[in-house]
């Protein structure tokens, strides 16, 4: 079964705003705030939502930069998972029972903290290039497999 996702990351200038899971899928991990789409929401929609649900802030200049599929050994769900870049918000900052969200200078980000494909992707939407791909994980922090590529338009 397919199940669709969002990752939304705030990008000021040469600073990122990334969250510590404190529970769930991801718990212990840094990364970006979103989750699954509900029912008749676009990923757009489910991001500025999730955003405003882990951190408190709202934003409406997402723009989506990615689409990854994520595939687990002994797991038949596979996650298609879309990730937005906002560079713009209002609120402020609030950690939540799911997410401590923290500012990194982009030269500091703490990739060994992080789930293992964020290290092949994350550099890309920080540059503003577009990417699809797909990756195939043996347990949770082992990549078996995975395939990434720059493309001019995502479908």
């Amino acid at each position: 079964m397919k199940i669709i996702q969002t990752v939304a990351i705030i990008q000021k200038g040469d600073e990122i705003l990334l969250g510590m899971k404190k529970r769930g899928f991801g718990a212990g991990r840094w990364n970006g705030f979103g989750g699954k789409l509900k029912e008749n929401e676009n990923v757009i929609q489910a991001a500025q939502r999730e955003l405003k649900e882990e951190t408190g802030i709202d934003t409406e200049n997402l723009i989506e930069m990615g689409i990854i599929e994520f595939e687990f050994k002994r797991n038949p769900d596979i996650l298609e998972v879309h990730f937005l870049k906002g560079t713009d918000f209002s609120g402020a900052l609030v950690e939540t029972e799911e997410m401590k969200p923290a500012w990194f200078k982009i030269n500091e980000i703490p990739y060994d903290s992080m789930w293992p494909d964020d290290k092949f992707w994350l550099p890309l939407f920080l540059e503003g290039k577009k990417f699809c791909g797909k990756f195939l994980f043996d347990n949770y922090n082992k990549i078996i497999k995975h395939k990434l590529e720059i493309v001019d338009k995502l479908q």
